[in-house]
């Protein structure tokens, strides 16, 4: 066994670096916190080139005296806590020591600082977590830190960085998401010597989402609030008809800190459940007070995930804030709130289907009778034709009625299938019913058309048909996504997306592939981001995961009525073996065959 030896110390500050700094946003999340900690009432974050080369954070707190200005940047050196006592009710942001100490061991600092009402303050310099030098600065009260060359004695970390302007994006989005937490707080966030957004800190909520977010996102917005003993909740929830295709305007506060959190995401949406429709999600600022002895946020090196003493008990508290904020909506719009039971088909009316009239743009919905009036006037004239030597059934075209035959002539130059079959219907408008030999077949033709699209979109020859949008559709997925989209336009436009930078966190998407509704490229778009930041992926498995998504959005969907042709061709691709499975790896169809269905009637 290999002798067991010490770590050195520089090389014990490199992996903790690697912990708490992944990126530049780390650090710019790790020294605004310490800033909101100073109790600065005015923060600076300014950046060039993502960050890497040059970023600074200044603030106006309470500075550092020269005799501490060297120990903070020593690793678990703080002012946060004195004891483990401390640890179990943690009221400030920063507490582990590990900040300053392990940005400046894999970079190049200027630090400076003055405390409130010295008449001077400190400078030091550092590289790579040495103090190089120290002298007297005259400085103003508060801190600054200027951090050079990020990861310049850690190439390995250095290649895992992306383009300039994604890690600026990611700055801009976590400097949004501390600017958010503290309305109490002025921040201002300069990228390459241009002002990205400025917060009043005037301490109102509103004011803090229209500075960071804009009006749009702030008018749909409805006030929320729910308190018990322990815990209480403010902020805000947005209406149904602002909701969206991500979950990347949900942002939670936990005494100042935000975090992410599945329980909190969790009730939220549930208070949606009987109001959204699949894929849309509502967004959030919510900001929960808890006493600091039922949380635990030492659980993870960036502190972004905490638990808590009772997941119930804040559970049903953001629950009962979003629930009683769409409730006085409905109450103030002076009409009543969807009942749940409107979304039970059980309860629906009993209205006969043949009588329902199609939706705009929408398919017709019609019972068996009606169908065939509709798309055969003079109706199906079928006569059913043992094949002796194979035992197949299938209905003869009739010439007079021009109904379509699915048993293919002797001079069709290339039959998709040998034997033949029949279209017996739709169920659910989601399941293809079709007569096979001495069987039937259930195919679910969403998944079929799915997989229809996507080895349409994999082939070598593939050229996308685009659709030019008269007025473009407006996404808002915020910096860090809308630069990933920017960064990937070549991408995207292989596939029938043109998409253009429209501000700061927004794109206008000027082409989608002509298979996609218009209604369904936002979300499209936002799935396809959300594959794109996973990264990590292999380039061939991460490009057949968006392709999967844009084959999803494209394909027929199911709960929509489909026409006699499309269920043929479903049917078809089916029968004939070329398609087996969904993109997935899900099967698309069942059989069920003549002898199973004799047992079940007891006519064996």
């Amino acid at each position: 066994m290999p002798k067991i030896l010490k770590l050195p110390g520089h090389v014990a500050d490199l992996i903790a670096a690697g912990e708490v700094v992944e990126r530049p946003a780390s650090v710019v999340k790790e020294l605004v916190e310490n800033a909101f900690d100073a109790s600065a009432g005015g923060i600076t974050v300014e950046i060039n080139s993502g960050g890497m080369t040059y970023l600074r954070v200044t603030d106006d707190g309470c500075g550092i005296s020269p005799d501490d200005a060297k120990t903070a940047f020593l690793r678990h050196a703080t002012s946060k806590i004195t004891g483990p006592e401390g640890l179990e009710a943690i009221g400030t942001l920063g507490f582990r020591g590990e900040a300053l100490a392990t940005i400046a061991a894999v970079s190049r600092i200027e630090f400076y600082t003055r405390e409130c009402g010295a008449d001077r303050g400190v400078n030091l310099t550092l590289e790579a977590g040495v103090v190089t030098s120290e002298s007297a600065a005259g400085c103003p009260e508060g801190t600054t830190v200027i951090v050079r060359d990020l990861f310049f004695n850690t190439p390995a970390r250095l290649k895992f960085l992306k383009s300039d302007r994604a890690e600026g994006a990611a700055v801009a989005a976590a400097v949004l998401r501390c600017a958010l937490s503290r309305p109490d707080a002025s921040v201002r966030f300069i990228k390459d010597g241009k002002t990205e957004f400025h917060t009043p800190g005037d301490t109102r909520v509103d004011s803090a989402i229209y500075s960071l977010l804009g009006r749009e996102f702030l008018d749909g917005l409805i006030k929320a609030n729910s308190s018990d003993d322990t815990v209480s909740v403010d902020g805000y929830v947005s209406a149904p008809s602002a909701a969206r295709g991500n979950r990347n305007y949900q942002f939670f506060f936990v005494n100042g800190r935000h975090i992410r959190s599945k329980t909190l995401q969790a009730a939220l949406e549930q208070a949606y459940a009987n109001t959204l429709p699949g894929g849309r999600y509502p967004s959030c600022a919510l900001y929960i007070t808890i006493r600091p002895g039922d949380v635990d946020v030492n659980v993870h090196p960036a502190k972004t995930e905490i638990k808590f003493v009772s997941d119930k008990q804040v559970f049903d508290c953001v629950r009962y804030a979003a629930l009683g904020a769409l409730e006085q909506r409905y109450a103030d719009a002076d009409f009543p709130a969807p009942s749940p039971d409107i979304f039970r088909q059980a309860d629906a009316p009993t209205t006969p289907r043949a009588t329902v009239k199609s939706s705009a743009g929408g398919f017709k919905s019609m019972d068996a009778d009606a169908y065939r009036k509709t798309y055969n006037p003079g109706g199906f004239k079928t006569q059913v034709l043992a094949d002796k030597e194979r035992g197949v059934y299938a209905p003869v075209h009739d010439e007079t009625v021009g109904a379509y035959e699915t048993r293919h002539r002797d001079d069709d130059p290339a039959p998709l299938i040998a034997d033949s079959f029949r279209v017996i219907g739709e169920a659910m408008d989601t399941y293809v019913l079709i007569e096979y030999g001495e069987s039937v077949w259930f195919i679910d033709k969403h998944a079929v058309h799915e997989r229809m699209c996507f080895d349409k979109l994999r082939s070598e020859d593939f050229e996308p048909m685009p659709q030019a949008l008269i007025t473009p559709v407006i996404c808002r997925h915020g910096h860090l996504n809308t630069a990933l989209l920017l960064e990937n336009a070549p991408m995207l436009d292989k596939l029938g997306f043109t998409v253009e930078s429209l501000g700061k966190d927004a794109i206008a998407v000027r082409r989608i592939p002509s298979d996609i509704a218009i209604s369904d490229a936002e979300s499209a778009l936002s799935e396809i981001c959300a594959e794109l930041a996973r990264g990590g992926i292999e380039d061939t498995a991460r490009r057949d995961n968006i392709l999967r998504k844009v084959a999803c959005k494209a394909a027929i969907k199911a709960g929509k009525s489909s026409d006699p042709a499309e269920l043929e061709e479903v049917a078809k691709r089916v029968v004939s073996g070329e398609v087996t499975h969904c993109p997935h790896g899900r099967p698309v169809s069942y059989k069920l065959t003549r002898a199973a269905l004799d047992r079940s009637f007891k006519r064996t």
